[in-house]
């Protein structure tokens, strides 16, 4: 990706940054609410009509992430997924009556074995992750991509009814299209390293993601080393929006630390994001607000907390969050609704 490096640009921004100089914009959320109490919860996203939530979480004596669904007030949470294997990524169909999340299950009804963290900080893309689309009670599974090795992280416009996702089915981690049904699949992005964690703007001109592009022969070995053990790291990750179709492509940040879980504001000017750019070698991430054009970056939260997994509701007034702010014991992750200004 060096065509889409400045890198005087991307040393005059990485050194504001790490000198501590990103503003803090306090008063975007107030009316905070949990709605998640114990254990590991994580990426909540809206259904169309903004009434419930589908969320991934490790709870109830549970090894790995199950997909759940719950109402926008937190009430009845309930499973969704086949309670086998491991699963990311849940997201509503635009009728509100489907879901599609990725599974693990198909290649064994245990969790698989966690990422090796002999090698640092690392995520594991299990080549055995496809993507399922079910009713919104889990019944009438189906299996969308049978590619090799790792299929996940799916999100949905539900305007142009498209799917979004990340896939090796070129061989490396790049963002793919497809129809709702899993037809017509495209490759979106083709720079060597990953590219994840993509999402389109309401109206479904724009796409935004997280990506990691080595450009030196060592960072070059050491990605496909990983790769081959189904690993990546995320601690590098810068983000990118292009057009729908996947021209146009730039990179809208320059931090040299991990930025990812973008999402467009609902007038499609701004994106929110997550990122440990104020502690670059830490795990507390605050939530990061910057325009469409890599300008008037601005801080949005200080929990000095791990905090991430932003979404707009439909209506566009509430946001859903993740984070371990007022967390009662160690590695619990929360989902939190605030009103939005």
């Amino acid at each position: 990706m060096s065509i889409f490096y400045r890198l005087s640009l991307a040393f005059l921004v990485a050194s504001s940054l790490f000198a501590g100089d990103v503003e803090l914009e306090a008063g975007h959320l107030s009316n905070i609410k949990q709605l998640t109490s114990g254990g590991q919860n994580a990426e909540a996203y809206w259904s169309p009509d903004g009434k419930r939530l589908i969320f991934q979480s490790t709870r109830s004596g549970g090894q790995c992430d199950q997909e759940y669904i719950m109402n926008a007030d937190g009430s009845n949470q309930h499973l969704v997924s086949t309670g086998k294997g491991r699963t990311t990524c849940g997201y509503f169909l635009p009728d509100g009556k489907h879901i599609l999340y990725a599974s693990t299950h198909l290649g064994g009804d245990a969790c698989p074995p966690p990422a090796d963290r002999s090698k640092g900080y690392l995520w594991a893309v299990y080549a055995s992750y496809d993507i399922f689309l079910a009713n919104d009670d889990g019944t009438n599974l189906k299996r969308i991509t049978d590619a090799p090795g790792y299929d996940a992280e799916g999100t949905v416009n539900w305007k142009r009814k498209k799917i979004l996702y990340t896939s090796m089915a070129s061989g490396d981690l790049d963002l793919w299209t497809m129809n709702l049904d899993g037809s017509g699949k495209k490759q979106i992005t083709k720079s060597y390293g990953y590219d994840g964690g993509g999402v389109f703007s309401r109206d479904g001109k724009m796409m935004v993601w997280r990506g990691n592009h080595p450009e030196t022969d060592e960072l070059k070995k050491k990605y496909a080393g990983l790769l081959k053990d189904n690993l990546t790291s995320p601690m590098k990750m810068e983000l990118f929006v292009a057009d729908a179709n996947g021209n146009n492509i730039r990179q809208i940040t320059n931090t040299g630390c991990a930025s990812f879980a973008p999402t467009f504001t609902p007038d499609g000017k701004q994106i929110l994001f997550s990122s440990n750019m104020h502690d670059c070698d830490g795990r507390k991430f605050e939530l990061y607000i910057i325009n469409v054009d890599g300008t008037g970056l601005k801080r949005v939260t200080d929990y000095d907390t791990f905090t991430s997994f932003p979404e707009f509701s439909p209506d566009g007034k509430t946001l859903v969050f993740v984070t371990d702010w007022k967390a009662s014991a160690r590695y619990e992750f929360n989902v939190f609704t605030a009103d939005w200004k």
